[in-house]
């Protein structure tokens, strides 16, 4: 089984965390799955930015993008080459290590957090 290493987040992993990962699911149901309570406001229908991760290590065992995806990413915050909708990314077989940023447009937007 692949593992996902999320690096520290203030608010959603203060000290980061490590995990067992599915293959085969997103890596937003993964970090779901594994109490890390990430944005996801369209329900990983890929209609938003807020699930937005960069991918550190392992970028190329991913699913490519799709169009939709890469036209949406072009509006999250904070977006690197590495930069992927969580809800789109499918875990494959290596090991994967995960950035969430520190805002997404909804907490911009919303103030939250």
């Amino acid at each position: 089984m692949p593992q996902i290493i999320v690096l520290p987040h203030i608010e959603l992993c203060p000290e980061g965390t490590a995990f067992e990962a599915e293959s085969g699911k997103s890596i937003c149901q993964n970090l779901l799955d594994n109490h890390i309570d990430i944005d996801h406001a369209c329900d990983q229908v890929c209609a938003c930015t807020t699930c937005h991760v960069i991918v550190r290590e392992g970028y190329k065992s991913l699913n490519p993008a799709q169009e939709n995806e890469e036209d949406l990413l072009d509006k999250a915050w904070g977006l690197e080459p590495l930069s992927r909708l969580s809800c789109q990314a499918i875990v494959g077989k290596e090991d994967l290590v995960v950035e969430i940023p520190k805002y997404s447009i909804n907490m911009a937007k919303e103030g939250k957090r």
